[in-house]
């Protein structure tokens, strides 16, 4: 068996343990499946009449999917610093598999949770207004770079509970940088509505770069009067989201990584 096999079959494993896990933890599941439906609704009906009904509400799909996956990275942080905590890591330190299978494992489950609850948020979405305006190939295009963001996030999410302490510590540190991250953004609202220096921040934010791509591919445009930017990461939202994925992806798998091997070593 190649080291490539190892590593497959060592963290399907892992991610398998992840999964059944989550039947001791229901709370967990219910937070990551009711938080993007309580958005869709809050967001629909307490600001949507303001911001244009029907067609923000359409138009406001594309940022919750954003934050959605963005938020979850939340749970990878506590995932992670909780198995340390309980010494689930020393566990897997004395096993033959490689220091990524423990990491990859968790980030793939997270992947999974993130799949279902796209598929709770298309649901609510769909109960609300919202609608797929495009070909079947660019809606699993859209889903496809939904789940990209979602898998890069979790990396972040790994990195944080690997440097967190305690698992007090990274439920704390996963969630402080989510609200500036997605509300700084142009996932509910334009840019051009915030201050300069605010307005570079939310054009060159990923949340915002994934937001409108999605919106793109299903057919969501923004609502009539709603202030456009011509910002080159606005105009090349798709191309440029996928670069960020794949960046912060590499980035933060290779601290994560780093991280782990001295908390193993040491």
């Amino acid at each position: 068996m190649t080291a490539v096999q190892r590593l497959g079959r060592d963290s399907s494993i892992i991610a398998w343990r992840n999964l059944l896990n989550l039947r001791r933890t229901p709370g967990s599941v219910i937070a990551a499946l009711v938080q993007p439906v309580m958005f869709v609704l809050l967001l629909a009906y307490v600001f949507g009449g303001s911001l244009g009904g029907a067609e923000y509400r359409t138009f406001l799909m594309g940022g919750i999917f954003a934050q959605a996956v963005t938020f979850n990275s939340a749970f990878t942080a506590l995932g992670l610093a909780n198995d340390m905590d309980k010494g689930i890591v020393d566990r897997f330190r004395s096993l033959p598999m490689p220091a990524m299978a423990v990491l990859l494992g968790r980030t793939l489950s997270d992947l999974t949770m993130s799949a279902v609850t796209l598929v709770v948020t298309s649901l609510c979405g769909l109960l609300v207004g919202w609608r797929i305006s495009a070909s079947p190939a660019e809606a699993l295009a859209a889903y496809l770079l939904i789940l990209l963001f979602a898998f890069a996030m979790s990396w972040v999410g790994a990195a944080i509970g690997l440097m967190a302490r305690s698992v007090e510590v990274a439920q704390s540190a996963g969630l402080i940088w989510l609200f500036p991250v997605t509300f700084v953004s142009a996932a509910f609202v334009s840019p051009h509505t915030m201050p300069s220096p605010l307005r570079a921040v939310a054009e060159w934010n990923p949340v915002s770069a994934t937001a409108t791509a999605v919106r793109g591919l299903f057919g969501n445009p923004p609502p009539t009067g709603l202030p456009t930017s011509d910002a080159w990461p606005v105009v090349h939202a798709l191309p440029y989201s996928a670069a960020c994925a794949t960046v912060i992806t590499g980035v933060f798998m290779l601290l994560a990584l780093i991280r782990f091997r001295r908390i193993t070593l040491g």
